[in-house]
């Protein structure tokens, strides 16, 4: 008999992997069903809905050219048009939303990377000084600064912390620029 695409077949179960489940077909012809394929709840063993030795119903699914046949026990069950599969024994998803993350939370708030020393206690605006003048110069103290004023601040932090790694790693080891006796 030939194995066509379509067809269902009776066979036995052979050999059983943590991918699937071997199944000999009539005249010595073996093919597989994928973990996917075997029910239509989620299947995490395949040993806890079959058995060596099993005689099952399968239908052929696919025929490549080298020989494998793939074959499906979930499509052998008749089921009424437009019938939903059986209800999954798997855990729902959560929800992520929009951003991929858990709750939201994890971008949110008033952070800025922790390089801005002048917020105050809100994390939000810059505080401003005990003289009464705004926190980053020439900017009004009712005003937010401008993403330029934020990066002006950023790059001279920057600059003034890794001057200051530079001088402290250089004095100690005698690297670069380190005075010779």
């Amino acid at each position: 008999m030939a194995i066509e695409v379509g067809t269902k077949l009776e066979g036995k179960v052979t050999g059983i992997t943590h991918f699937g489940a071997f199944v000999d077909l009539s005249g010595g012809v073996t093919g597989l069903v994928h973990i996917s394929e075997i029910a239509d709840n989620y299947v995490k063993d395949v040993n806890d809905h079959l058995k060596i030795g099993d005689v099952v119903t399968v239908k052929v699914i696919n025929v490549d050219k080298d020989g494998k046949i793939g074959l499906s026990i979930k499509q052998t069950v008749d089921r009424p048009a437009g019938s939903a599969p059986a209800p999954s024994s798997r855990p729902p998803r959560q929800d992520r939303g929009p951003s991929g993350g858990g709750s939201g939370e994890r971008f949110s708030g008033g952070g800025g990377g922790g390089f801005n020393r002048d917020r105050g206690p809100s994390g939000g605006r810059p505080s401003r000084p005990p003289g009464g003048k705004p926190g980053f110069g020439s900017k009004p103290a009712f005003g937010k600064p401008s993403f330029d004023d934020k990066l002006t601040r950023f790059l001279k932090d920057s600059e003034e912390r890794i001057s200051s790694i530079k001088k402290n790693t250089e004095s100690k080891r005698g690297g670069r620029g380190a005075k010779r006796s």
